[in-house]
Formats: structure tokens, C-alpha cells, sequence
């Protein structure tokens, strides 16, 4: 192509396939709680463990998969033994035996901290779940899976306004604070929820295609086109009242990019016609904007913008996100210049954004350069689920085309 810098996909894919293994091995060998079981809840950014941390149920699912993942992806047992541990460990754990669901979060000991139901960690259970029973063949695990999906169906559907509310008490009863961190706004429906719902909910139907899984597939897909993807701007709209008013003047660019490709994954996988070409109509215009404006000059990602004020720190998921993001424009469309912003997120990520003395990434890098080193390496919202899914999602998109 014209003015397009030629990119060796092999040598990059190269690359890929080392970092792949670092982070693996990373998580592998210092994520482990031999003192108290399963895994540690936090190491802190100069990679010290932090005592007694808290143990949250995103972390602990988003590690099932991710060793599931690395199974299937590698056929390294120890990857299968490590998955076999997150298992074990959430099931035991982190399951309301009485209730069902999964509790938020634990202390160090295994003892329940905060039993609150988050709907985005039902969903993880969910993806967690179903990726593991992919790659052992566990029925256990798809029965949690399956129960997981028909609890979110159950207890969190709006059946008024449509939609799926934030988070239930143990037992399923409403909540004043509904938040999914301190971060987030307080009010009843999110888009990061609904997100990382559908996104489970593609997962379990690659494994379990039942009829009803893949009607609630194309309804949440209702929800994004109709309510969830700004119709004006193509970013995605992040908090809404019950009614589905938007209450948020956030853009998130991480968001915008990692929608764009799982809301395709999800029509692909329920063969959709209809839906993979609105998706794909509506995913590239949500790269384009992020190109548009989500783009530093060096070729990673922006935070976010708010009421009109860019947050210019580089955080570690976004660019990894963008990798996904992009590969799935390039190949949707066989335009070359989406290739090109994927081979800038990668270098931005190999020069700056990898921690290269003690590994794994930085959480954030500032607009000067300067990683941050106060913010976990692991912990509650710190994973190896991100980075380690684009790199195989991207190894293998590129690798077979």
C-alpha cells in the first residue's frame, strides 16, 4: 500500500510469541499463595507481595481463564496445573454454597470479606468457566458456567427497561451502592457490565450452542446498537439511569477498541448475518474515532477523556486491547493502515510499556515517559487476562492469514 511503512508480521509475530511466554511465566511463577492457597492478591508495583491482601473474584476467575487459555493455546501442563489450582480455588472459595454465584471478594485466608454479587463478576465466572471446560473437558464446569448464566438471567434483568442491573446483595436483593469500583458512577447499569456480559456469554455458547444462550447473544447486541453505542460521536456511552439516560461525558478509548472486536466475536459466533454486518459497520466506525482521537503521536492509546479534558496516561489494557482491536479491522476490511497501528501499540508496548527488569507490564506510563510503580503488578484489577489475550488473539488471527 501506498505511503505504509512494510511490516514484517512474521518478526513481529516473533515477538509476540516471546512476550506471550514472559508474561506466562511471570503469572506462573509469582502468583502462587503457598502460605494461604490459591493466589496472591497483590504484589505491589516494585513487585513486593503485599501481606494479607485482599482476594477478588475477578482476579482469581479472569486467572482461571487465562491459564486455561495458555493451555489450550501451548499445551504446557503447567498452565494446565495452574488452571487446575484457579478452579479448585474459585470453587471452593469463592461459590455461595447456599445462593449460588460468586462472592466479590475474600480475605487473605479464604474467609468471605464482601459477599456482594457483582453482575461483571458472575460474568467472568461465566468466561472463566467455559474456558476451562473447553480444555479439560470438566462437566463441573459447565454446569457453574450454565448456572452462572441462567442466575444473570434471573436475578439481574431489567425486564422494564431492558438490560442488566450493576450488583445484588448475597441473596439477590437491591443495593444502594451498586459500584463496580470507586472509580465508577453509581447508578444501576453500566456499559463495562454489559460488556464483559456478552462477552462471557460468546464464550459459553462456543461450547454450549443452546437456543435460548444465543437469543440473549442477540439481545444484548440490541442493547449496544440501540442504547449503548453513542449514535453521534461512535464512542460508547459508559453510565445510564434505569431508563437507559446517559448520566456519563466519559470517553473511554480502551473501551471503544476492546468493544469493537468482542461485539463482532459475539455476532460471529451465534452466525448472525444480520448482526455481523451491523457489528462490523458499527466496530469500524468505533476504530476509526479512536484513530481519530484516542491516538498518540507515538501509536498508543490514551486513557480517556472527560467533560472535554484527555487523560494522556498510556494504561496497560487499552494497548492491549488495541492490538485485538486493530488485527479485527485489518481483517475484516484488508485495509494495511489498521496493520500499522498494530505494529505502533506493539513497539509503544515492547519499549515502553513492559517493565523489562522485573516483567510484566507497568500499570500506566505518563505522557513524558515516566512508568508508574505505586500501582500493583497484581492485584485486585491487575491480571495477565488483557495482555495475554491479545497476544494469543493477535498470534493467531495473523498467524493463519
Amino acid at each position: 500500500m501506498n505511503n505504509l511503512i512494510n511490516i514484517n508480521i512474521d518478526s513481529m509475530l516473533h515477538e509476540m510469541k516471546l512476550e506471550l511466554s514472559a508474561l506466562l511465566n511471570y503469572w506462573a511463577e509469582n502468583s502462587i499463595d503457598d502460605k494461604y492457597g490459591g493466589f496472591l492478591g497483590e504484589i505491589n508495583g516494585l513487585g513486593i507481595v503485599t501481606d494479607k491482601a485482599e482476594k477478588g473474584a475477578v482476579l482469581n476467575a479472569r486467572l482461571l481463564w487465562t491459564f486455561s487459555a495458555a493451555y489450550a493455546f501451548s499445551k504446557d501442563k503447567r498452565y494446565l496445573s495452574l488452571a487446575n489450582r484457579a478452579y479448585q480455588y474459585l470453587v471452593k472459595y469463592f461459590w455461595d454454597q447456599e445462593n449460588g454465584g460468586l462472592y466479590w471478594s475474600l480475605n487473605f485466608d479464604g474467609t468471605i470479606l464482601n459477599n456482594r454479587k457483582q453482575a461483571y463478576a458472575q460474568g467472568f465466572g461465566i468466561y472463566a468457566f467455559s474456558e476451562y471446560f473447553k480444555v479439560t473437558g470438566n462437566k463441573e464446569s459447565l454446569v457453574y458456567a450454565i448456572d452462572l448464566y441462567r442466575i444473570i438471567e434471573a436475578h439481574y434483568k431489567d425486564h422494564k427497561h431492558g438490560g442488566y442491573f450493576e450488583a445484588l446483595s448475597n441473596c439477590w436483593e437491591p443495593l444502594v451502592d451498586m459500584r463496580l469500583s470507586e472509580k465508577d458512577a453509581n447508578e444501576p447499569k453500566s456499559m463495562n457490565t454489559h460488556l464483559h456480559i456478552i462477552e462471557p456469554y460468546t464464550n459459553l455458547y462456543k461450547v454450549w450452542s443452546n437456543s435460548q444462550l444465543k437469543v440473549s447473544i442477540q439481545y444484548l447486541l440490541d442493547l449496544f446498537s440501540g442504547h449503548i453505542i453513542n449514535k453521534q460521536t461512535f464512542h460508547f456511552n459508559l453510565f445510564f439511569q434505569e431508563d437507559w439516560t446517559c448520566t456519563s461525558q466519559i470517553v473511554s478509548y480502551g473501551h471503544d477498541i476492546e468493544g469493537a472486536w468482542l461485539l463482532n466475536e459475539a455476532a460471529y459466533a451465534i452466525n448472525d448475518t444480520n448482526n455481523i454486518n451491523r457489528m462490523m459497520d458499527l466496530s469500524i466506525k468505533m476504530v476509526e474515532v479512536t484513530i481519530g482521537e484516542g491516538i498518540a503521536p507515538d501509536g498508543s492509546i490514551y486513557y480517556e477523556k472527560e467533560n472535554g479534558r484527555l487523560d494522556t496516561d498510556r494504561h496497560w489494557w487499552p494497548q492491549a486491547e488495541a492490538l485485538v482491536g486493530f488485527t479485527d479491522a485489518y481483517l475484516n476490511t484488508n485495509n494495511e493502515a489498521y496493520l500499522q497501528h498494530v505494529n505502533r501499540v506493539w513497539q509503544y508496548i515492547i519499549g515502553t510499556m513492559k517493565d523489562p527488569i522485573k516483567g510484566e507490564w507497568f500499570w500506566k506510563v505518563s505522557d513524558n515517559g515516566k512508568a508508574d510503580t505505586f500501582n500493583p503488578k497484581l492485584g485486585f484489577w491487575k491480571c495477565p487476562y488483557h495482555n495475554s489475550r491479545a497476544l494469543i488473539e493477535v498470534i493467531k488471527r495473523l498467524g493463519s492469514n
